[in-house]
């Protein structure tokens, strides 16, 4: 490394926090599918936006791209080095400063986890509208920078509905400052709204104004056995129409169940299999219990149904669904493709995809999840080496002839990128160009996320002797 970038660096990050060493390195090396992976030039950790600005200012001038990484919990390959960049940690920026228990808004530094956040404002009657298995981990920046969905999307929207402001640095090291953000304000371009699902490319989120939902503290949670996924979107309808307090909707099915059951030694949820699970949680200030249960009433066969209102019971019931990531990596490196469908071919969409797994590369495992409530399914893939892209071909060309999206929440990263033209026209993605070109014309910031680099002119780098 150039002696006065090093010497930049550490007057940034301050003494512990620049590692190059491949020891330190390696946990930023590898997303969590496993499946994608790359060496970093340097891991930078600055600890709050001066030094994120300072960073990236210097990295600019040496020519050194950054790739911006929060919990690295991303799935697609978005937020890991690929081609000698640098990773830029955001995860020492994690205060959470300036709550308004009044409004119901707050702000968070980027390296907030998710949970943390969660643990910080419920006492005080609230919370945060997206919800996520991975809340441990996930950070607030990196949620932002996917447009995260989660749970709860069928209540609440993704994460860029509950964005009010944003403080982000620039590719040239300038501090955009939408801190601490209004409701309405129409003062111009939605700055916070694009770099909400950008995946780093367009600037790096520091700082994040949320807009809170009241904590809705009475729950109840159905588990329901059914013959089919058109059976469970059945059931969905009638529970939309008649629970007004629906906040999730979840479905899987027997070979996920059972990597479950196998890997986290749970019991069968019913004595015997069915071919579809629904899961829906209502929550309300009062008990949303008597509602969910009529709606449920007239559309299920009560033996295939489990109810519960305690915490230890729901949770015990989410687990089931939520404990299928780590069941399906227990496994081995899955490919994951989190796709859209519309609501009237989602049931078809399942034998479907099925199908021409098993015709396009024979000897797999698909293994789906997802929320029902708002069209989206995680197909896991196992069987597959990591590099082989036959299976990802097939399920998005299939999800792209249906109407669907090939991307629901995780983003394109470097995984879907070749796919991009089958749900973004030209004209769609020359305006996304132009934005890349406008905001990073040295294709500094996460380069080859999203598409790949053309029209783009990197800065040379500065000689490593000086």
């Amino acid at each position: 490394m150039h002696p006065e970038l090093r010497s930049r660096l550490l007057a940034a990050c301050g003494p512990g926090h620049l590692f190059d060493d491949p020891d330190l390195r390696s946990s930023y090396e590898t997303d969590w599918t496993r499946r994608f992976s790359g060496k970093a030039v340097f891991v930078a950790r600055p600890p709050d936006t001066a030094g994120v600005a300072a960073v990236v200012a210097a990295c600019r001038e040496f020519g050194v791209p950054l790739v911006p990484q929060g919990g690295n919990t991303g799935l697609v390959g978005g937020s890991i080095p690929r081609a000698g960049e640098a990773v830029l940690s955001l995860r020492r920026l994690d205060r959470i400063e300036d709550f308004d228990p009044i409004a119901g808004e707050v702000t968070a530094g980027a390296g907030v986890t998710l949970q943390a956040l969660q643990e910080f404002v419920r006492p005080h009657g609230w919370d945060v509208g997206v919800d996520l298995a991975s809340r441990a981990s996930a950070t607030i920046g990196g949620m932002v920078a996917t447009n995260a969905g989660g749970v709860r999307v069928i209540r609440y929207g993704p994460m860029r509905h509950q964005v009010i402001g944003i403080e982000a640095v620039l590719a040239d090291g300038a501090v955009l400052a939408r801190l601490p953000g209004l409701l309405k304000d129409n003062t111009g371009y939605d700055l916070p709204g694009l770099l909400a699902g950008s995946e780093g490319t367009l600037a790096v989120v520091t700082r994040v104004r949320l807009r809170l939902i009241p904590a809705r503290p009475a729950r109840a949670v159905a588990l329901l056995g059914l013959p089919s996924l058109a059976a469970a979107l059945e059931v969905l309808g009638a529970v939309r129409r008649r629970a007004p307090g629906l906040e999730a909707a979840e479905v899987f099915f027997p070979e996920g169940l059972d990597l479950v059951l196998r890997h986290a030694r749970l019991a069968a949820p019913f004595p015997r299999p069915h071919a579809c699970y629904l899961l829906v949680e209502c929550a309300g200030a009062d008990d949303p219990a008597p509602a969910l249960a009529a709606a449920l009433e007239s559309s299920v066969d009560p033996a295939s149904v489990l109810f519960a209102t305690s915490r230890a019971d729901r949770d015990r019931l989410w687990a089931y669904r939520e404990r299928h990531t780590e069941a399906i990596s227990a496994e081995g490196i899955p490919h994951k493709l989190d796709v859209t469908l519309p609501a009237s071919r989602l049931a078809g969409f399942e034998a479907l995809v099925r199908a021409r797994l098993a015709e396009a590369a024979p000897g797999t495992r698909p293994i789906l999840f997802g929320h029902a409530g708002d069209g989206n399914l995680h197909v896991n893939i196992l069987g597959a080496a990591p590099d082989d892209e036959t299976p990802d071909d097939a399920v998005l060309r299939l999800v792209a002839s249906l109407g669907g999206s090939i991307s629901a929440e995780h983003g394109i990263g470097v995984a879907k990128k070749r796919w991009l033209n089958l749900t973004r026209g030209p004209a769609d993605i020359q305006a996304m160009r132009a934005i890349k070109r406008a905001l990073d014309p040295a294709g500094i910031l996460n380069p080859g996320v999203i598409f790949d680099l053309e029209g783009l002119t990197p800065p040379a780098r500065r000689r490593e002797d000086g």
